[in-house]
């Protein structure tokens, strides 16, 4: 069997609303999301005589605890196959970023090993395994931009967005996604930070998990603040739930210039990466 390499893109939620927590432990949302296609890990699947994964990122566990091989053990369970493949994970796309990460590892997954056995799922099938994995994941198995709800498994697929020019800047810290979302209820809105919509290109950009995480994670506000009032920026949000905030950048604006402001000013170790938004 020849071996196949994906690639699995970052995810940026333009829009975040959470709207209740549901029966089911979960929380009802409805959020925009696209890809950065220029910012994305690769898997590469290889023939084996068993299901093995290694990561070039050491801090990530690659037992049956990652993602990757909790997708290829639900791929096994519905195809009634076992899959006999090493998979190699090359990381680009930082863990707790809030940039889906995992589940697009996971959706890329999914769709590599229904490829290598001729499409024996097929699309409807590979959906619902996705919204059984995680709430992201079947954005990712999906293609281009798309309005997802309920807890992230309903996708509406979204056309003509514009293209947007991104910054990610991202402090060393991570943030837990669930801890987020438990603690969004109870939490309040720190003084001077501005947690309004905003308004750019036609698209209305709001995340409800900044209350929550700018609560615990004062840092991150200070960073969205920061950019806000850099003339080079349109608009800054955190992104999914943190911990990156993301900056939508004007015409002419010198993203790498901006990093190196952010670094020289607020924290020498940020992690920067600049690329323009999925169609």
């Amino acid at each position: 069997m020849s071996p196949l390499t994906l690639q699995a893109p970052a995810k940026l939620n333009l829009t975040l609303r959470v709207l209740g927590r549901r029966d089911d432990g979960f929380h009802e949302i409805d959020t925009l999301m696209v890809k950065l296609p220029g910012l994305a890990d690769t898997l590469a699947f290889s023939g084996s005589d068993g299901l093995s994964l290694s990561c070039d990122d050491v801090s990530l566990p690659v037992g049956e605890g990652n993602l990757v091989i909790k997708a290829a053990r639900a791929y096994e369970s519905a195809a009634g196959i076992e899959c006999k493949f090493a998979i190699s994970l090359q990381k680009r796309i930082p863990h707790g970023a809030g940039l889906g990460g995992g589940s697009s590892d996971a959706a890329a997954t999914l769709l590599a090993l229904d490829a290598l056995h001729e499409g024996k799922l097929g699309p409807q099938r590979l959906r619902e395994l996705a919204a059984r994995i995680g709430s992201d994941v079947p954005f990712f198995v999906e293609a281009g931009a798309a309005r997802c709800s309920g807890r992230g498994e309903k996708i509406e697929p979204v056309v003509a967005l514009p293209q947007l020019r991104i910054l990610l800047l991202k402090p060393a810290f991570a943030v837990e996604t669930p801890d987020a979302y438990r603690r969004w209820q109870e939490s309040a809105e720190l003084p001077c930070i501005n947690y309004q919509p905003q308004s750019v290109g036609g698209l209305e950009l709001v995340n409800d998990l900044e209350r929550p995480v700018f609560a615990k994670h004062r840092f991150l506000a200070e960073l969205k603040q920061w950019l806000l009032a850099r003339d080079e920026c349109a608009a800054a949000l955190l992104a999914g739930s943190g911990s990156t905030i993301f900056a939508v950048l004007r015409e002419g604006a010198d993203a790498s210039s901006l990093a190196k402001a952010a670094r020289d000013e607020l924290d020498a170790g940020l992690w920067s990466w600049s690329g323009e938004t999925g169609c």
